[in-house]
C-alpha cells in the first residue's frame, strides 16, 4: 500500500530535507519551499545545512518544487517549519499557520497531514485542523485527516539521523496512525512508537527539549556556585561523573531552534491553563543569562589584571549556537558579545562554520575572514567548541594572545591545552 503513496514535505530545513530525502528512496515524494535561494542550492546538489551530504542529496528521487500545484494529488502532506517565539517569548505559530494553508489549497478528499514541528499539545487539532478547513473546504476527520510525528534532528549529529532512530507516530484516527506507523517505519527500520493519541505525541516533544534546558540549567546555576569559591565546574563534573546514575551535561550557552524556545511554548500552554510554571521559566532564566554571566566574569579579571575596564581587543571564537553547524539561529554567543561591548571592549569575532552574510544580516557582526591572521589580543574567548579551535595548539595561542593575555575557556576545550606561562587562563 505504502509504496504508491505520493507525499508532499512542506519546508526544507534542518528536518524536512533530510525527511524528505529519506523518505524518497521508498515513495515519491515532492518537497516545497518558498524559498527561491534554498531551492536554487538544493537543485545544484547543494544544502548549507551541512545534514544532507551533497552526493546523496544529488543522488536523490526528491522533486524539489516552488509552487503548491505540485504537490495536489498527494496523499501525506508533512509539515517542517520552523516554530519560534515573538519578542515577548510566545510561540510564533505563522509559518505553521502558512503551511497549512497552503496545504489545504491543494489536499484531496482523504488526504493526511502530519505535523513535524515543535508545538503545544492542542496545535495540530485546534490551529492546523482549522486552517485546513477554511483554505480546502473539508471537514476535518471527515475529508481529510491529522497526524503528528515530533521531530528529533539534533544538527550535526551524524549517529542519531532520521533513519536510525525511533519515530513517535499519532493519526485522528488509529487507520491514520497505522498508516503513518508505516510511512516513517519504511525509513528507519520500523523502529515506531505510536503514541496514544495526538496531543499526547506533542506533549512528549516538548517535554524532551524542556527537560534539558532544566537540566542544563542546573548545571550552569551550580558552575555559578562553585566560581565564586575558585573551583572549576568541570572538575567537579569529572569526579561526579564516574557514579553511575549521574547524567552527564555541561555548563555553557543554550541557544538553538529548540532547546533554547521549546520549553515557552510548555510554559504558554501552562499559563493557559492557570497554572505558572516555576521550574521552567527559572531553568529559561538562567541559561539565557549565561551570555552576560560570561561576560561580566572575563570584564572583571581583565579589570583586575589592566587597571581598567574597557579598551582591552577581544576575539571570541565561535557565533553558532553549537559545534561544527553552520546555524546560527538563536545563538547565545551574542549575548557574550554585547556584554563585553557594553564593558567598553573591543570585540572582534571568527568562526569558520558561519556565513559571513547570515551573521551580518541577522546580527550585524562582521566576522573576521582567517584565523591565521589574527594576533595580539588582550584576550580571546573559546565560545563554541569547533574542532579547528579544540586543535588550537601552544604555539597559536602564542600568537593570538598577548604574553600577558587572558585566554577564556567557556566550553572546557582547552583544559589540557599548553599556554606560556604569563597567560591567564580562565574557564566555567
Amino acid at each position: 500500500m505504502t509504496t504508491r503513496l505520493r507525499i508532499a514535505v512542506i519546508g526544507l530545513g534542518y528536518v524536512g530535507l533530510p525527511l524528505a530525502v529519506a523518505l524518497a528512496r521508498s515513495f515519491e515524494v515532492v518537497g516545497f519551499d518558498a524559498s527561491a535561494q534554498r531551492l536554487e542550492e538544493l537543485g545544484r546538489g547543494y544544502d548549507r545545512t551541512g545534514e544532507v551530504p551533497d552526493e546523496r542529496l544529488q543522488e536523490s528521487s526528491l522533486r524539489l518544487v516552488s509552487d503548491p500545484e505540485a504537490m495536489r494529488g498527494a496523499d501525506v502532506f508533512i509539515v517542517t517549519v520552523p516554530t519560534p517565539v515573538n519578542d515577548n517569548n510566545l510561540p510564533d505559530l505563522a509559518s505553521v499557520r502558512a503551511a497549512c494553508r497552503t496545504a489545504g489549497r491543494v489536499i484531496a478528499k482523504g488526504g493526511i497531514v502530519v505535523l513535524e514541528s515543535t508545538v503545544y499539545p492542542g496545535v495540530t487539532e485546534d490551529i492546523c485542523g482549522p486552517e485546513i478547513e477554511a483554505a480546502s473546504g473539508l471537514r476535518c476527520g471527515v475529508d481529510f485527516f491529522l497526524g503528528y510525528s515530533p521531530e528529533r534532528i539534533n544538527p550535526g549529529d551524524r549517529q542519531h539521523t532520521v533513519d536510525r532512530i525511533t519515530k513517535v507516530v499519532s493519526g485522528q484516527t488509529p487507520a491514520v496512525a497505522a498508516k503513518l506507523a508505516e510511512v516513517y517505519g519504511a525509513v528507519n527500520g520500523g523502529k515506531i512508537f505510536i503514541a496514544r493519541d495526538i496531543k499526547t505525541a506533542e506533549a512528549a516533544k516538548v517535554i524532551e527539549n524542556a527537560q534539558r534546558d532544566i537540566n542544563i540549567a542546573f548545571i550552569n546555576e551550580v558552575t555559578m556556585i562553585f566560581n565564586k569559591m575558585g573551583l572549576s565546574v568541570h572538575d567537579v563534573l569529572a569526579a561526579s561523573a564516574t557514579k553511575w546514575n549521574f547524567l552527564p551535561f555541561a555548563p555553557g550557552f543554550v541557544g538553538g531552534h529548540c532547546i533554547g524556545v521549546d520549553p515557552f511554548y510548555l510554559a504558554h500552554l501552562a499559563h493557559t491553563l492557570g497554572h505558572h510554571p516555576e521550574i521552567i521559566l527559572a531553568g529559561r532564566r538562567i541559561n539565557d543569562g549565561m551570555g552576560g554571566y560570561v561576560a561580566n566574569a572575563i570584564a572583571k579579571i581583565l579589570a583586575e589584571r589592566r587597571g581598567n575596564h574597557d579598551n582591552a581587543r577581544i576575539l571570541v571564537l565561535g557565533l553558532t549556537f553549537k559545534e561544527n553547524i553552520p546555524d546560527l539561529r538563536n545563538s547565545k554567543v551574542v549575548d557574550l558579545i554585547k556584554g563585553l561591548r557594553a564593558a567598553g571592549h573591543v570585540v572582534e569575532v571568527h568562526d569558520p562554520h558561519a556565513d559571513p552574510a547570515e551573521a551580518k544580516a541577522f546580527y550585524r557582526i562582521d566576522l573576521q575572514p582567517e584565523l591565521a591572521g589574527l594576533a595580539g589580543y588582550d584576550c580571546v574567548v573559546g565560545a563554541v567548541a569547533h574542532d579547528e579551535y579544540r586543535a588550537l595548539s601552544a604555539r597559536d595561542f602564542a600568537r593570538i594572545v598577548k604574553a600577558d593575555g587572558l585566554v577564556a575557556d567557556v566550553k572546557g576545550m582547552w583544559r589540557k591545552a599548553e599556554l606560556p606561562a604569563t597567560m591567564i587562563r580562565w574557564e566555567l
